[in-house]
């Protein structure tokens, strides 16, 4: 039998949520509880962004999610050592019952999050319960599925959104009633508020409001596969046939949606400016960047667009050349994901203009601040590819016809904090 009360045969085909005894900082044992935390690992790509957090606290969570030693094999081990050292010291400590954890993040400009986290079934996309929209680089996946082997322990939720009838939204918001476990801002200037839910009824209640329901994972797509091969390793029953996850009901919270920029190591402006000639329609705008997004925008809206920086200017690219096109993306996919801005840079540009492999991070980067990877772009003197968000809907609508976006084409936010509740496997 499951904590739900079902066995195997009749559990809940949707999504399956389990209570869980939490990780959480003892907030007397460190600086601060906004010290401690962190973005996802993914969004830490920035040395000085590293240093700043390690610096932050002693204790800060990415000691844990990107332990920093000379070879893979001594990080792991690095970080598990360190979350063995943070238990035996009480820097971390269990909760002393398993629960469902309500999470909100409000911040001053209007944006309101909440969700619930938990210990959600891992399925494989043919399943239907959890859809994929990415693709995954293999070697993220086994970098993450060698971590949480050495730490026998989920770091960080995932983000998934779901449209539910609004019954385990309901027992969401009463719970924010109640005073939290913790409350904590962050630099970023978001304010992050816990709560648990222990009560079998209420558990009960959110967990039939979400058993009919799908989700989409938002963030987390190498984490999820990560669950999916470690849950394969150790067959089942076992700890791994359930991962740390954030649902959101975004008929009630909609998220917002980013696009995800690419760095492009080794190639300058003028070379990748010069390969596209005669490809795409190609114009210098001299603005600062909020106007060069603008025109991005607009030129997104007739078509697929591009805006490429690095060389001190930015550089808008649209009215690709249907032979191109034609040439390059493959037809046997649906015309929302042929016409995909994401697919035409990495089957077009990316694969036959630039000959830039997606997967090699000596090549490619992916970040998710704007600003962030023109700066390096210049900086490096390589080139910031950057791109217009794709629309949520479309993003849902390609998921449940199991087709995959390329990989990182969408930034989901806000992204859950690390740091405020982890899950230990062996509790």
């Amino acid at each position: 039998m499951n904590s739900a009360g079902h066995s195997e045969a009749t559990a809940p085909r949707g999504l399956e949520l389990t209570p869980f005894r939490g990780l959480r900082y003892d907030p007397d044992r460190v600086g601060s509880l906004a010290a401690v935390t962190s973005p996802p690992y993914d969004v830490v790509v920035r040395p000085d962004g590293l240093h700043h957090l390690q610096d932050a606290d002693p204790y800060n969570i990415v000691r844990l999610i990107l332990p920093q030693a000379g070879t893979a094999a001594a990080r792991n081990e690095q970080a598990a050592a360190t979350l063995r050292r943070w238990l035996s010291e009480g820097v971390l400590a269990a909760d002393p019952e398993p629960a469902l954890y309500v999470y909100e993040q409000r911040h001053s400009d209007g944006v309101l999050q909440r969700g619930v986290i938990g210990a959600l079934r891992v399925s494989e996309p043919s399943a239907g319960v959890v859809l994929p929209h990415e693709d995954v680089m293999p070697h993220v996946v086994a970098d993450r599925a060698a971590l949480m082997r050495a730490t026998h322990a989920n770091l960080e939720p995932l983000l998934l959104t779901y449209r539910g009838d609004g019954a385990a939204a309901d027992v969401v918001d009463r719970s924010t009633e109640r005073p939290p476990l913790l409350s904590t801002a962050t630099e970023d200037g978001y304010h992050h508020r816990l709560w648990s839910i222990t009560d079998p009824a209420e558990v009960a209640r959110v967990q039939g409001g979400l058993s009919p329901h799908q989700a989409l994972i938002a963030d987390g797509h190498h984490r999820w596969a990560t669950y999916r091969r470690l849950r394969a390793e150790h067959g089942s029953p076992s700890p791994w046939d359930h991962g740390l996850v954030l649902l959101v009901d975004t008929a009630r919270y909609p998220l917002r949606v980013r696009a995800i920029h690419r760095l492009l190591h080794g190639l300058p402006v003028a070379d990748a400016l010069s390969r596209v000639e005669g490809l795409f329609r190609v114009r210098r705008l001299t603005g600062p960047l909020p106007e060069a997004l603008d025109a991005l925008a607009d030129a997104a809206c007739a078509g697929n667009a591009f805006l490429l920086a690095g060389d001190g200017a930015f550089h808008l690219l649209d009215r690709p050349d249907p032979a191109l096109l034609a040439r390059t993306v493959p037809a046997d996919r649906p015309e929302a994901w042929r016409s995909l801005d994401a697919t035409v840079l990495h089957m077009t540009l990316l694969a036959h203009v630039w000959h830039v492999p997606d997967d090699d991070p000596s090549r490619i980067a992916y970040i998710h601040d704007t600003a962030a990877t023109v700066e390096k772009a210049q900086h490096d003197g390589a080139t910031a590819v950057l791109l217009h968000p794709v629309r949520e809907d479309v993003v849902r609508d390609l998921a449940r016809q199991g087709v995959t976006m390329p990989r990182k084409s969408t930034s989901f936010g806000p992204k859950p904090a690390s740091g405020l509740v982890l899950r230990a496997l062996d509790l």
